[in-house]
This record gives structure tokens, sequence and C-alpha cells, in this order.
């Protein structure tokens, strides 16, 4: 199998998140709505290669990064997002853009656990990294009957070598798109982050 295809999901992934964080760490006031609702739709593969016990979790992340990327074209920035639904007072309102980018993040942030505890393991089931990465990120905010339906599907998980070929990689190729992943994620989550708590938002709901 090659393994320097330029149209592999963990590369692309790993390059657009990249581009998100260059502009992070050069300390820019924002990020662009347009280029990251484009990163978040490259993610969603990955939610579908993991099979029914993230079913739930790709239907709700692929819908809201769709919401991300219509409402690119109302508005430049996540902060300017942001500022429309407090001028609005519906920032927490079911299906808001402010809701949407909140879960969106959670996404991101859930792969980005599940791609540490992967690195982290050289068990050939994914069941104990993705159960880490639900608990820690998602599982909070879900109710019981979804926490029980993902807990249920972790037995359905594919193994880490038909994960990875489902993605077109192999086992080292696919620990440096990860980390390049973990790497140019986590300013972009931690300002995000940073974002909602700037103005007051809270990001625990």
């Amino acid at each position: 199998m090659e393994n320097g295809g330029g149209d592999k999901t963990l590369k692309k992934i790993g390059e657009a998140f990249q581009d998100i964080a260059n502009a992070v760490n050069s300390e820019t006031v924002d990020i662009e709505v347009a280029p990251f609702s484009h990163a978040c739709s490259l993610v969603s593969p990955l939610f579908r290669c993991l099979g029914i016990a993230f079913k739930f979790a790709e239907m709700d992340y692929v819908a809201k990064v769709a919401d991300l990327e219509k409402a690119s074209s109302s508005f430049s920035t996540l902060g300017a997002l942001l500022d429309r639904d407090i001028e609005g007072n519906c920032v927490r309102q079911s299906g808001s853009h402010s809701r949407n980018l909140l879960r969106v993040k959670r996404g991101l942030d859930m792969v980005k656990v599940l791609f540490e505890q992967m690195m982290a393991s050289n068990e050939e089931s994914l069941k104990n990294s993705a159960s880490t990465a639900y608990a820690k990120v998602l599982a909070p905010h879900h109710g019981w009957a979804i926490r029980k339906a993902v807990a249920a599907g972790m037995y359905a998980l594919p193994t880490k070598r038909q994960l990875l070929k489902k993605l077109n990689e192999d086992e080292a190729s696919a620990k440096i798109q990860m980390q390049n992943y973990v790497n140019a994620s986590t300013p972009v989550i931690l300002f995000i982050n940073n974002l909602f708590l700037s103005k007051e938002l809270g990001i625990d709901w």
C-alpha cells in the first residue's frame, strides 16, 4: 500500500488544522469560519469509520459542521458568529451557531484524545482508547440512553488494523499523521475554549 497519497484522510485533516493552528499561533485575533468549517468537515469520515458506537456522534457532528459551513457565508470569524448570537440572546438555544460550534469543538477534542490513546497503546482493540476518549469528552454531555448505546457499540468497533485500512494508512504513517493532528488541533481547541470564556459564555453546557 502506498503511503504518500495526498488524498488520504488523516493527512488532509492534519494539514487543514495546521493551517488554522499557524494562524492562531501567529496571534491572530480570530479564526475564520470558512477554513475552520472545511477542516472540520474532513474529520467526518473518521467518525464514520468508527462504526455504530459513534453513529450518534457522527450524525450530530456532521449536521453541526454543515451549519457552520452555511454560516461562513454570513460571518467571517468565529468571534463574529458568537457576537451575533449574544446580541440575539440565543447562544444556548437549540440550533444556534454558538451551540453548534461548541459541539463541533467537542468532536475535535474527542478525536484528539482518541489519537493520543491510540498512539500510547499497543493494543489491536480500539475499545479502551475509544472508551477513554468518549468518557473524557462527550459522555459528560450525553444522557443515559446515549451513553448506554455508545457502550454497547464499543464491542462493534473496528480493530486498529481495520481502521487504518479504511483510512489507507499503515501504522507508521498513521502515527505521524495522528501526531500532526494532535499538535495542530490543541491550540485551535484552546482558542475556541478561550473565545467562549472571554465572552463569559462558559463551555460546560
